[in-house]
């Protein structure tokens, strides 16, 4: 939301770890994220995974043959489909 509307009395709200803005007399603007945990706020934003999530695959891939296999594997299909878009 790039602007609020001046004078508009906000709530805030948490929920599963996101925190959410909404205003208190204007209920067809439906609540915004602001704020929260990362990995929760990644998942409220409908990403697959988060940031730290992701490191840690990549961590995890050093050690880990078939992980270090499988992000090979997506690795191709993304350059792949990327060159055909």
């Amino acid at each position: 939301m790039g602007q609020l509307i001046p004078n508009e009395p906000l709530i805030y709200e948490r929920a599963n770890g996101v925190v959410f803005a909404r205003y208190q007399n204007k209920p067809e603007i439906p609540r915004w994220i602001i704020g929260g945990d990362p990995e929760e706020v990644s998942k409220a934003q409908g990403n697959l995974f988060s940031y730290s999530e992701w490191s840690e695959m990549m961590e995890l891939a050093e050690t880990y043959p078939t992980i270090k296999k499988q992000l090979q594997s997506l690795l191709t299909t993304y350059y792949t489909i990327k060159e055909h878009k």
